[in-house]
């Protein structure tokens, strides 16, 4: 039931465990063979029903727990969530489990960095249950590792972490890290609780880049005049400049050209991921003129893909609710409209269709990408499996 590389990371996976790997590698059917096992006593091989069960709960992405995508993983291991003490529900909701205790939680993809109201419900929750966190992207820096380390007792808290290991810039307005010291330990820590999975993928991915303009005069009015063009007035802070400056990159009709020609070429059926609702609306719009077929994931809307074998269907997905925890092994082709600022974020969406169970050799990756300065810096920080920051940019750039 387990492929080797399965295997052997289920001999080493323990109480607090990082199971890292890549995409499509098969995460999920490993934690349940850990649960099954390790937690509940259980055998494969032979294959032996535990004589009993711990309460089961799995935190996963909205879209996974509503494709009911581990309600199948389960199968194998005879387990149903109608009759068995199992819980599936989404990061959304992770609040309300923070008073259970003697549960095995699975925390599927990696919501935890930061201070926010997931990480704290996560730290409550380690405190008095067994848990693993499944991830192919733990972390674009050391602060995303945080609340885990914490969770595994290695710092009481943040404020320990940061006084050992954290050196702000000076003179800043407001704190920037400038580097991290001690990192030895750091590295020490992560590879204590992380548990690869080696896997070998016969995929072959490749990375189309296909270059567009942008209207320069109308991007340097807002990034030296710091003046929105849209709403004809200052911008209020650097988010709503940022955001005006990717409007006029990512509205321009050689984008838009690009997208049609793609889009009327392709064998296949393809995945169209995507930032902002304006860039929806073009994407629709381009679908309807070339006679496509398409659905759509977002906040708003929550569609299943059509029969993406068919050329003359897309599915548009945007990256924030999207990008991760679900499959599509009928396409082996993506289409990214505009960027994401984050490495991980773009790992996860490359492996929509990057599964072991995908019949595509060779999947194709599109990049629409402007000569921009703003679209070379994101593109040049995902290059460098960072994350793209905005004031950093700005400062860099001398705006």
């Amino acid at each position: 039931m387990l492929y080797k590389h399965q295997q052997e990371a289920l001999s080493k996976i323990q109480n607090g465990s990082i199971l890292l790997g890549g995409v499509g590698t098969g995460k999920s059917r490993t934690a349940l063979a850990y649960y099954f096992e390790k937690v509940c006593g259980g055998s494969l091989e032979p294959f032996e029903i535990p004589k009993r069960f711990v309460k089961l709960i799995i935190i996963t992405t909205a879209k996974k727990r509503d494709s009911k995508e581990w309600e199948n993983e389960l199968a194998p291991f005879l387990l149903d969530v109608n009759k068995d003490d199992i819980i599936i529900d989404s990061w959304n909701n992770i609040s309300k489990y923070i008073k259970e205790k003697h549960a095995f939680f699975i925390f599927d993809e990696q919501r935890v960095p930061g201070k926010g109201s997931w990480s704290k419900s996560f730290l409550m929750i380690s405190k008095s249950n067994e848990w693993i966190l499944l991830t192919a992207t733990p972390g674009d820096t050391w602060m995303d590792y945080v609340p885990i380390m914490i969770a595994n007792g290695f710092y009481k808290n943040r404020s320990d972490f940061i006084h050992q290991h954290v050196v702000y810039k000076r003179f800043a307005k407001f704190p920037i890290i400038d580097h991290y010291v001690n990192v030895r330990k750091l590295y020490k820590i992560r590879d204590d609780i992380t548990v690869k999975m080696e896997f070998h993928k016969v995929t072959k991915p490749h990375d189309i880049f296909i270059d567009v303009n942008y209207d320069k005069d109308s991007y340097l009015t807002i990034m030296r005049s710091k003046w929105d063009v849209f709403n004809n007035k200052p911008f209020d802070n650097i988010s709503s400049m940022m955001y005006a400056a990717r409007k006029i990159i990512n509205s321009d009709s050689s984008r838009i050209d690009a997208l049609f020609n793609i889009l009327t070429t392709l064998t296949v059926g393809a995945i169209i991921f995507y930032n902002y609702t304006y860039e929806l609306n073009i994407i629709k719009q381009v679908c309807e003129d070339a006679g496509i077929n398409y659905t759509q994931w977002n906040g708003q809307k929550h569609q299943e893909p059509l029969d993406l074998s068919n050329k003359n269907n897309v599915y548009i997905v945007q990256y924030s609710a999207g990008a991760e925890g679900w499959e599509c092994t009928s396409t082996n082709t993506i289409i990214f409209y505009s960027q994401t600022y984050s490495y991980k974020i773009l790992t996860q969406a490359k492996g929509r269709v990057d599964r072991l169970n995908t019949s595509y050799e060779d999947l194709v990756y599109y990049h629409l990408i402007s000569n921009s300065p703003l679209d070379r810096g994101i593109r040049l920080c995902l290059k460098r499996k960072e994350r793209f920051n905005e004031t950093k940019f700005i400062c860099s750039e001398g705006y």
